[in-house]
């Protein structure tokens, strides 16, 4: 058990055993027998293997172990393999900690994900994933409106969101996943909110879809489209443009991308999607946006990035609750004790203030 999350440790920071033994000051040839239970650190090793890899001594003796099953990475081509092992690492790490609160709580206050009952039991055209996602907003009674925090949406509903900052260079487009039968859907914290959202939207859509296209649509062009239909409804976005447009202005889409939350280039493409511009029109977009390099970075201020709070928020029921101790509290939060003595006593937010 100790020498798996010494392993799982040592990927997340990302150290070959080398690197991990000179901070030690153990062998790489000791690292790799922890790591395959051949020998036990001492205590003093142990303390030094929680400095270098940036966890708490209790993480080596967490009783909780979860795997993640049916894994479906996205990812650009140029992610480094080093990189998505330090991500599965801190997801993993992350689930582990859901999964232990999950378990301490007598009646763990979050409902399971439910998919709706009247989803079509196949789906043939992407106009029909259209009408998927404008039955989902009716079921979840959403209305037409924007969706202000799509993580919370998605948490109250049973889907766990997890944030991972280890992919500073946003090759990272995506992870779905099932931890002990609940749904997991991974994103970069590193990213624009608009993107995040997508991202979020678009496996939302291969947790729904999964199973139900024809054969003739393409699961990521189907998810894609469910993803623009979700976030922005067609109804929504022809009373904003009107059913019909010959051109359209470069800030309208700036404007509703900050309303939506849904980027411009994902905007121009839903605008042609419904019908309400031309292919030709958006080409010539296409083309102007490759101009300007809005491609890389669209103009004007990011969309706000989107946060989890769930989870901290329900250590902290835990703890006022009684379910769990300061101890345990800090442990889940991953952080040392001390500086979850201060974060409880709001000593930090006061420090800012002044």
């Amino acid at each position: 058990m100790i020498g798996e999350r010494i392993k799982r440790a040592r990927a997340a920071a990302g150290l070959s055993m080398q690197a991990l033994g000179q901070q030690v000051g153990v062998s790489a040839n000791m690292i790799k027998k922890y790591e395959h239970d051949q020998c036990m650190p001492s205590s003093g090793v142990l303390i030094k293997l929680s400095k270098s890899l940036g966890v708490r001594s209790e993480y080596f003796f967490r009783p909780v172990q979860v795997e993640l099953g049916e894994v479906e990475y996205r990812k650009r081509s140029t992610l480094p393999a080093g990189i998505l092992k330090r991500i599965h690492a801190d997801v993993l790490d992350q689930a582990e900690r859901w999964h232990e609160l999950t378990n301490l709580w007598p009646n763990f206050p979050l409902a399971d994900f439910k998919k709706p009952d009247d989803l079509p039991e196949r789906v043939e055209t992407l106009d029909e994933v259209d009408a998927v996602a404008d039955g989902l907003r009716s079921s979840w009674q959403l209305g037409q409106n924007p969706i202000p925090d799509l993580v919370d949406e998605l948490e109250a509903r049973g889907i766990l969101v997890i944030m991972t900052d280890v992919d500073e260079q946003s090759k990272f487009d995506g992870l779905q996943a099932q931890i002990a039968g609940l749904p997991v859907i991974v994103v970069s914290s590193n990213w624009p909110g608009d993107r995040q959202r997508f991202t979020l939207a678009h496996e939302l859509g291969h947790l729904l879809l999964q199973g139900r296209l024809a054969a003739t649509l393409d699961e990521e062009q189907a998810c894609n489209r469910f993803a623009g239909a979700f976030l922005l409804p067609a109804g929504s976005m022809r009373q904003q443009l009107g059913p019909s447009r010959q051109h359209l202005e470069p800030k309208e889409l700036y404007l509703m991308k900050m309303e939506y939350g849904l980027s411009m280039k994902a905007c121009l493409y839903r605008a042609k999607d419904l019908g309400i511009i031309t292919s030709a029109e958006h080409r010539g977009m296409m083309i102007k946006f490759s101009k300007n390099r809005w491609h890389k970075v669209e103009p004007g201020n990011a969309y706000p990035a989107e946060v989890t709070l769930t989870f901290q928020q329900l250590v902290y029921r835990a703890l006022g609750e009684g379910i769990v101790s300061e101890s345990k509290a800090a442990e889940l939060l991953g952080i040392p004790l001390m500086q979850f003595h201060q974060e409880r006593k709001l000593e930090q937010l006061d420090a800012v203030a002044h």
